[in-house]
This record gives C-alpha cells, structure tokens and sequence, in this order.
C-alpha cells in the first residue's frame, strides 16, 4: 500500500517551498484577525448602531461565523484531499477576505450575519487545508513543531485587531475594522504564485478501507482517535473562540471603558503567540500530547482563577496571559498531533473532522457566554467558569488520548 503525491507545478527550491509555507501562515494570519474583529467591534455594534441588539443577540451574530467555519471545516478538508490543496485554500481564502471586506458595508444585522456566514465557510476551509499542504512541504520530523508555529497566526491576528481597534474604532468608526482585510487581497495574489498544486494518487491495489474519506477515519483503526480529536478540538474551541469574541463584553461589563477592555484582549492574545513558540518547543522535548495535556490544564486553571472577581490588573493580565498560552498552546498542538498522526491521504480529511466538530463549540460559546452576560444578578466573571472549565474537560480527553497513543505504540512495539 503506498501513496504519492503528484505535483503539476512543483517546487522547484528550497526557498520556492518555505515561500509556499509563509503565505499559508500569513492566510492563516487574517483567519486571526477575523477571529478577533468581530470581538473588537461588537460593543460598537451594540452601542452605536440602531440595529437593536442586545448581549444575547450579539453573541448569536458572533456565532454565525463560526457556523460557516464548521461547515467549511468538514467540507474543505474533505475537498482538499480529493482535488488538491491548492486550489481548496485558494478558494476559501477569496471567498473570506470577499465577504469580510463586504461587512464594512452591512446596512443591517441581517445582511451583516450573512456576510460573517459567507465568511466563515471560506476561514474554516483554510485552516485544515494550509496545515494539511504545509505537512506536505516539510520533513516529518518537523511536522508537529511546523503545525503548532503555523496556528500562531491566529493569535498574531488577533493581535493586530485588538491594536488596530484600539485606535482605529474611536478615529473612524467600527467599518474601518473590516476594510483592513482588503490586504488579504496582496496575499491571495502572492499565493497563486507560489503554492504548489497537488493531487493524492493511490495505487489500484490500496484496499476500500484505505481510501480517503470520513468512512475510513471514522472506522478501524481509527474510530476512538477521530472522536477524542474532536471533543479536545470542540472543548479547547469553546473556550479560545469564547474569550477572543466575548472578553471585551466581560470586561466592558466588568466597568473597564473600551481602550482597556481591548488591551485585555490584546494580553490574551500575546500569551497565545508566545505559547505558539512556547508549546512548540515543549511538544518536541515532551512530546504533543502530554504538552497538551499540561497547556490545556493551565488554561483553565487561569481561567478559573478569575473567578473570584479580583480588581487587581497584573493578576487579570497574567491569567489572560495563561488562558492565551493554554487555549491556542493546547490548540496548535492538538493540529500538529492529528497532522503526525494520520498518513497523508487521511491527513486533510481528519484535520477538517476534527476542526469541523469542533467549530460547534465556537458557535456555541458566544451565544452560552451572551445569555450569561444578559442575564440579571449573574457577574460577568462566570463568563470565565465556563470557559475555564471547558478547558479542563480539555485537558481530561487529551490525558485520555495520551494513554490511549502509549498503549498502541507498545502493542505494536510487542508485534
């Protein structure tokens, strides 16, 4: 049984193909700062519109992008193995930076959460199919490292959307925050230079069972992997997603006015770059599943801790800093242990089953955590309860997975 990569436009250098691996991360980048926009503009939304939203509404506008990314997740992962990673990242990067540019001219909530929709279809898709040709394009010992490096684009973005709200809503409204994606534009162009096109080929006598397709990873040998990967994706996406569309609401509601509840966003999403690097290095001495384990524990620790109320800044930004480490860490590596994980001809399809069911605990956590923030005598820190626990849950099916890789490998070890 083998597999072979066919490649129409092949990479013809070294430089050629680490071209290749920056314009995914930087595709992966904007995925990012979508992420985060929304989150830096929804207090904008509800405050200086007449669209009549509500916290509770809000949190279910936020959630429609992530519907898309859902949708998108399973079905561009899927596509990607078939047709080609190229054209799958291709696609969906053109259809996000179109329908996030056109938020900038949303008339009404209605056409606004079609638009985050249309959005989130192409931002689910790319995820997936970018890590998936980047594993292509780098030598397997690094595949695990590469994978986690790669999603510190998304807090990078996030990043850049908290400074660039901070400043950007006050002096010209919260449409300016959408038109910036239009240099996704620069980057989409650069990226039909440079990707390679490829195609997996298999040869005629590779059993059914073998073939690519949501059958096989969700068959023997592979069922209870395939389940555990998404219920980790699904609870870590819950809490990452939660705080990168809610945590300015919380702290608004917490009394802190819109430049600080931005820069506590950005604190969360500078310790998720820094855990990018930082679990990367861990996961490669420890290996990614018990860093997982730990990262995602920590998060929800973190977390947690806020529940008490405290006033005090330093010890708020440290426990942001810590969810920011544990939720993207715990994140990046779950992708780069699925990415190790399955052959090449599966990798795609798993990342998007993965991501895909995950993306349900993106949808949810905007419109659980806007139902909390809307609710009479609830404090706003409960908002971290919920997010803190669903990184716990986290951690306990990532030490479950952990286990279960160790009882394999000496099984096959004994063979």
């Amino acid at each position: 049984m083998t597999e072979t990569l066919s490649t129409q436009a092949p990479v013809r250098s070294e430089a050629r193909r680490w071209a290749a691996v920056v314009i995914c991360w930087l595709l992966i980048v904007m995925d990012g700062y979508d992420l985060i926009v929304y989150g830096a503009v929804q207090n904008s939304l509800i405050e200086g519109t007449d669209w009549g939203l509500t916290p509770s509404s809000a949190g279910t506008l936020g959630s429609l992008a992530f519907l898309g990314m859902m949708i998108g997740a399973v079905v561009a992962g899927r596509l990607s193995d078939s047709l080609g990673r190229r054209r799958t990242i291709l696609a969906c990067a053109i259809v996000f930076a179109i329908a996030t540019v056109a938020c900038a001219l949303a008339p009404n909530p209605a056409t606004f959460g079609a638009l985050r929709l249309i959005a989130g279809l192409g931002l689910g898709g790319l995820v997936p199919s970018a890590n998936a040709l980047t594993a292509e394009l780098i030598p397997p010992r690094w595949r695990g490292s590469m994978a986690t490096l790669m999603m510190s684009g998304v807090p990078l973005g996030g990043t850049i959307a908290a400074l660039t709200g901070i400043w950007l809503i006050p002096a010209l409204g919260w449409r300016s925050m959408f038109w910036v994606t239009a240099i996704s534009f620069v980057v989409i162009v650069i990226a039909f230079k440079v990707l390679p096109e490829t195609s997996t080929t298999r040869d005629s006598t590779m059993p059914s069972q073998e073939k690519a397709g949501f059958r096989t990873i969700l068959g023997v040998p592979w069922l209870s992997f395939s389940i555990l990967f998404a219920l980790t994706t699904l609870f870590t996406l819950f809490a990452w997603y939660g705080l990168g569309t809610q945590l300015p609401k919380i702290m608004r509601d917490s009394g802190a006015d819109l430049g600080p509840a931005l820069a506590f966003t950005l604190a969360l999403n500078l310790g998720a770059v820094v855990g990018s690097v930082l679990t990367a290095w861990a996961g490669d001495r420890f290996g990614i599943l018990p860093t997982a384990t730990v990262s995602a524990a920590v998060a929800g620790i973190g977390l947690v801790s806020l529940m008490g109320g405290t006033t005090a800044t330093v010890a708020i930004y440290v426990a942001l800093v810590l969810a920011g480490i544990g939720t993207h860490g715990t994140q990046s590596l779950i992708i780069g242990a699925i990415a190790s994980h399955y052959p090449e001809h599966l990798r795609g399809t798993a990342l998007g089953w993965a991501l895909g069911v995950g993306r349900i605990g993106a949808v949810l956590a905007p419109q659980v955590s806007g139902i909390l923030l809307g609710l009479n005598g609830v404090p706003p820190a409960m908002n971290f309860l919920l997010f803190g626990g669903a990184a716990l849950l986290s951690a306990l099916v990532l030490g479950t997975l952990t286990v279960l890789t160790r009882k394999r490998r000496t099984q096959f070890a004994e063979v």
